[in-house]
């Protein structure tokens, strides 16, 4: 199997989660881990398995994410499975802001990164093996939540699982 994980990452958190992933899916000849900007044409070629990360920022993945898959030609990952995640803020840290208090109640949890990746991966022709996955961060820098690095890796072998 050849897989990409491509993620943005403001403050490493997102970046974290990645690379954990492409450490349990396979060796380095077979997984490329890279961050969206450092991306090439030769990252897509040949590839089973796309997992597409980024930060949740105005409750959306970041604009470099966004861009990379709304570039992408319809029909670009055809045959190919695809999943998404997202990291974000725990239900705590939101309620401490009322005006994104707010908007989670509003959008509910729809709005959150991961799914938006999902769709546009969707769209584009890729066939979803797993539920879009948040990853908690504590405040807007992290340091990540303790266990999600772990919950990161079992999310990863589910998802190993799925496609064999």
């Amino acid at each position: 199997m050849k897989a990409v994980i491509i993620y943005d990452s403001d403050y490493g958190n997102t970046e974290q989660i990645a690379r954990a992933m492409g450490q349990v899916l396979g060796n380095q000849e077979d997984i490329c881990v890279v961050r969206v900007g450092e991306d090439r044409p030769e990252h897509f070629q040949g590839i089973d398995l796309l997992i597409t990360g980024s930060p949740t920022q105005r409750f959306r993945p970041t604009p470099a994410i966004s861009s990379l898959l709304e570039r992408m030609t319809n029909n670009r990952l055809k045959g190919i499975r695809v999943a998404a995640f997202d990291t974000r803020l725990t239900v705590d840290e939101i309620n401490k802001t009322p005006i994104l208090a707010f908007f989670v109640k509003l959008f509910g949890s729809c709005a959150y990164g991961a799914r938006h990746i999902a769709k546009l991966l969707q769209k584009k022709g890729g066939e979803l093996v797993a539920p879009p996955e948040g990853f908690y961060v504590e405040g807007t820098e992290g340091p990540l939540v303790q266990g999600e690095l772990e919950r990161a890796v079992a999310w990863a072998k589910k998802i190993l699982v799925e496609i064999q």
